[in-house]
Parts: C-alpha cells; sequence; structure tokens
C-alpha cells in the first residue's frame, strides 16, 4: 500500500484532518511518519483508526478507546481487551436505560398533568400526587387572587 496524507486518511474516514493530529495528541492514534515533513499513514494507521471509528460508533470515549491500546498488557489478547471494556460499556448502557424508562415514565404523567396553574403542579409534587401513570392531579384551590392595585 502507498502511504495516504492526512487529507486522504480523513476522506477515507469521513472525519476532519484535525481530528487526527488531536487523535495522535492525545496518544489514540500513533505518531505518523513523516515524509518531507506531512504526514504519511501507513496499512496500520489505516486499521488502528478503523478500530476507532468502531469502538466511537459503539460509545467509547476517547479515554477508554485509550485504555484499549495501552491500558493493557501488550500481550493481552484483543478478545480479552474488547470483552472486558464491553463489560463495562454493557452495564452502563443497562444504567442509562433504566434512567430513560424512568425519564420516560415521568414525562407520561407530566403529558397528563390536569392543573391549571405551575403552582397546582407544584404542590402536587410536594404531596406525591403528581406522579405516573395519572398525571398531575394537584387539588385546586379556591383562593382567588386579590386584584392589583392602582388598575
Amino acid at each position: 500500500m502507498v502511504p495516504l496524507s492526512i487529507s486522504d486518511v480523513a476522506g477515507r474516514f469521513g472525519i476532519p484532518a484535525s481530528t487526527l493530529r488531536y487523535y495522535e495528541r492525545i496518544g489514540v492514534l500513533l505518531p505518523a511518519n513523516r515524509v518531507g515533513g506531512r504526514r504519511s499513514y501507513d496499512e496500520a494507521a489505516l486499521r488502528r483508526l478503523a478500530l476507532i471509528q468502531c469502538a466511537r460508533q459503539t460509545g467509547f470515549r476517547l479515554e477508554e478507546i485509550r485504555e484499549l491500546f495501552s491500558g493493557f498488557d501488550p500481550a493481552t489478547p484483543a478478545s480479552r481487551r474488547w470483552r472486558q471494556l464491553s463489560e463495562r460499556k454493557l452495564a452502563e448502557l443497562d444504567a442509562s436505560m433504566a434512567r430513560i424508562a424512568g425519564m420516560k415514565t415521568l414525562l407520561q404523567g407530566i403529558a397528563g398533568c390536569r392543573c391549571d396553574t405551575l403552582d397546582q403542579c407544584g404542590a402536587g409534587v410536594l404531596r406525591g400526587s403528581c406522579a405516573p401513570p395519572h398525571g398531575c392531579s394537584a387539588t385546586k384551590t379556591s383562593k382567588r387572587r386579590a386584584p392589583a392595585r392602582g388598575r
């Protein structure tokens, strides 16, 4: 394979050239060879970028990707690295899904709000009667506001 320039690699992966430089700076991508002062990427760099892109698409943060490449004993097989990081990421996803399910339930309850004012909603929340699946059922008070003076 003929070495590729930074713009060729960036185009091939659909990322800005600045992202490649950043990956190098933070140690996720090994520094490119230089030819005439210009970065020159080989097949190994492309394979590493493919892994970086795959990991990013599955939600791994750059710190986790750096751990994938350099946070293990060099003799650790790729399968064990992926398994360990994936198990952790799956646990994070499970927690996120539980949090999202709770948010969805709350939003469904809010959508069923029968209050006339936000103050009534606040009162319902304080009493605990503003909970899904029935929506906010704050008791409406019959208090009327006093007319504004000077009108």
